[in-house]
Formats: C-alpha cells, structure tokens, sequence
C-alpha cells in the first residue's frame, strides 16, 4: 500500500475530529413560533383594522360593503322625497313582502353556491300554493297535513331536478327551464277550472303575512335573544380558537361587534312597535328570520354545508377529496325545491289565495337578484345565505319607494335590473382584482 493511501489526508483529519469532539455551539435558543398576521393587526387597535380593511378593498374582498352602501344611499334618496319611508308602517311591509321571496331566495343561495342556477323556483311556488289549495280548502285535509305536502311535494320536485342533473348529466340550466314550463301545467292541472281558490279566514297560511305581535314584549324580547345569542357565539368561537392555539378576536372587538347588532335589532324593534301606526312584529319576519339562522347554520357549521362550498369551488377536487358530488347536488337542489314551495305559502297568503299566478310574473327574477345582489357568486363557491336577506331588503326596498312616489312599474323594473346588472359587476370585477392580487 502506498504511504499516500497509509497518511490520511487533511480532509479525513477534519472528518474524524468533527466526528469524535462535540462542536463548541452556543446553546440552542427556543424556537420562534410564526406570528399571524391577524394577531398584528389587532394589536394594532382601529389602525390594524383599517390597514386590513382597505387591503381587502383593494385585493377585490369587497363582502357586503356594497349592499350596506346601496342601503344607505336608498334610505336618504327616498326619505327625502317620501317623509313616511322609514315609517312603521312602510317598514312592516318591507319586512312582509320580503319574507316569501327571500325564503325562496335562501334555496337559490344554496343553489348559486354550486354555481348552477334553478330557473324552476317560481313555478314549484305555484305547485306548492295549489298543492296546498287543493288539499285543504277542496279536499277538506287539515291545513297542517296539507302545508307539509305542499312543501314535500316541492322537496320532490327539487330532488327530480337534482337527479336529472347529478345522475343523467343534463345542464342545470336546461332541468330547470323544463321544470319552469313543467310545473306551469301542473299548477294549472292542479287548479282545474278554478280561477283562485281563498284563503279561509283565520287559518295558518293567511296568519303567515297577517299576523302581527301586539305585544312589544315579543318584539324587543326577539331583540335580546338575538343579540345574547350573537355574543354566546363570538364568545364560544373566541374559547375554541384559543384551546387550539389559534387567533381569536379579542374581548373588545366583541363587545364592539355586539354593540353594533344590538342597536340595528332594537332599532328595528322599536320602529315596528313604538311610532304611531305601529302593528308590531310580524310573524313573517320572524318565520324568515328562522330561515336564515338553521340555513346559516348549515352552511357556517356542518359538514354538509362544507361540502357545498367545495363542490362549488372544484367538483372535480370535491370528488378526489372523497365528497359525494351526485349527493349534494340533488340535496342542495332538493332544497331549493323545499324553500319554494314554503315560499310560494307566503305568497298565497299575500295574494289572499292561491292563483294560476303565483310564482309567474317577476317572481323568479326577484329571487335570484336577491341572492346576486346580496353578494352571492355566481360562479359558484362564495357567498353568505345572509345574502338572501340583505338583497331581499335592498329590492323591496327600491320598490317599495318607487311606489310610495308614485313611479310606474315599468321604471320599477328597470331600476331592479340595473341594480341587478351592478351586483353581477362588482362580483366580477372583484373576481378578476382577487386574481390579480393573488387571492382567486
């Protein structure tokens, strides 16, 4: 053997001695956890929030800014050229006339989620009015039994669609339309010769948009438990984010944020029952009210509404991720289905009865700008079922202006559709920044 092969050379020294003496290191420091930035921002106080805030602007993140904005700017229009439009009275009837559509409206949030549209909703209205019609007032069922069809028959209509679409592959839009036109005959089958068929006096569907609480008690009582409920909710979700080691929203944001709710409730509290002319709370505000809250629920906190979002922002991701795209797609649409027929009872109820018209006329357009405009996507995967909610008030409450200056339908339909027109384009425009910015 070479001496060359015998002497190690300097890098086989250096290897050896690393390998056998410790290196002289300063000892460890602990690790630095990451930082998130929410937590920056609110220790920054009102700063943070506005740095966050305009940053959310600019990315696109416009939420339902422009619906409070919209509210606003219609409120001051109008009071200023009508003194009685935030009168109880005009109120109320905002409220009442809000309730059928907007509940009709949450299905279609369900629906838009997806990123699929249900053109169908306005004639299951009809079939569930007359479902109902038929069965209590004709057949002399009792007015329960009969409500529960009606509104099962519009789960089973919404399935079939559901079916059609998910397991066949026929085009949302094309199941639908053929629903709109279909269910059109069924409700003139179910009707006969029947022009209308009233509501009887006193019973459950005429109550719907015609009961009002007297008592004040029930209105600001509904206020409380409202905004306690809100509280116990930030303050559960601030617990469970700290055992988690995560942000949570600190003790004054919370306070503030109840703060603001507590007043918009009491406020509207007191304008339905305090002020001359007042009837009190409406029993259909309070049905739509429920609507939202379970339909937020489900959405907000269950793996079902989760699922939904996923669906609607990838199927072909939701289907690797183990997701049954076929099962929520005839649910969500099964839903919508539900939502209609309950919704068409309210509008039977407004009308005094039910008609070969009801769910025609603007009906469905009402109920699918209502979700638009209150800031759902139609591209699917974005949106709140508060949505149905805020862009319902936003349109009856343009109508309901229009009408207290005496405009003409026609101008009332024009307006709705560019307001319609102007959610479409933000949504997109907002798209299209949150891309730019890296956020899509």
């Amino acid at each position: 053997m070479s001496d060359l092969a015998k002497t190690p050379g300097p890098s086989t020294d250096k290897i050896e001695k690393s390998a056998t003496v410790p290196a002289q290191a300063e000892p460890s420091a602990a690790p630095i956890p990451a930082v998130d930035p929410r937590l920056l921002i609110r220790e920054e106080g009102f700063k943070g929030y506005w740095s966050e805030f305009t940053r959310k602007v600019r990315g696109g993140e416009l939420g339902s800014l422009p619906v409070f904005v919209g509210l606003i700017v219609i409120a001051i229009v109008f009071q200023l050229q009508n003194n009685n439009f935030l009168s109880a009275s005009s109120v109320a009837n905002i409220a009442v006339y809000s309730s059928g559509l907007g509940i009709m409206a949450v299905g279609i949030v369900f629906v838009l989620l997806l990123g699929e549209i249900d053109l169908s909703v306005g004639s299951v209205a009809g079939v569930g009015a007359a479902t109902w019609a038929v069965l209590n007032v004709n057949h002399g069922w009792p007015e329960w039994l009969a409500i529960v069809t009606a509104i099962l028959a519009g789960t089973a209509l919404g399935a079939l669609h559901g079916f059609f679409f998910a397991k066949i592959g026929v085009p949302a839009f094309v199941v639908t339309l053929a629903g709109f036109l279909g269910w059109s005959g069924l409700q003139d089958w179910l009707m006969g010769g029947e022009g209308s068929i009233n509501t009887p006096s006193g019973s459950v569907v005429e109550d719907l948009t015609n009961y009002f609480f007297a008592d004040k008690g029930v209105g600001y009582g509904l206020a409380a438990v409202a905004v306690l409920a809100y509280a116990a909710s930030l303050l559960r979700d601030s617990k469970r984010r700290k055992a988690a080691n995560l942000p949570a929203r600190p003790i004054t944001e919370i306070v503030l944020r109840t703060g603001v709710v507590a007043v918009l409730c009491f406020v509207v509290a007191y304008v339905l029952n305090e002020p001359a002319g007042a009837r009190g709370l409406p029993l259909a505000l309070v049905l739509f009210l429920a609507v939202l809250v379970i339909a937020d629920f489900v959405a907000r906190r269950t793996t079902f509404g989760r699922q939904v979002f996923a669906v609607g922002g990838s199927p072909e991701a939701a289907r690797r991720a183990g997701i049954s795209v076929d099962r929520i797609r005839i649910t969500v649409f099964a839903l919508s289905g539900t939502l209609g027929a309950f919704g068409g009872l309210f509008i039977a109820s407004l009308s005094g009865g039910a008609t070969k018209s009801v769910g025609g006329g603007n009906t469905l357009m009402l109920v699918i700008a209502a979700a638009v405009i209150g800031g759902t996507s139609l591209f699917g995967g974005r949106g709140k079922v508060w949505s149905a909610l805020l862009g319902m008030i936003v349109i009856q409450s343009i109508q309901q202006g229009l009408n207290m200056i005496g405009m003409a339908n026609a101008v009332q339909y024009m307006i709705t559709g560019a307001v319609l027109l102007a959610a479409v384009v933000i949504d997109s425009v907002s798209r299209r920044t949150q891309k730019t910015a890296g956020r899509a």
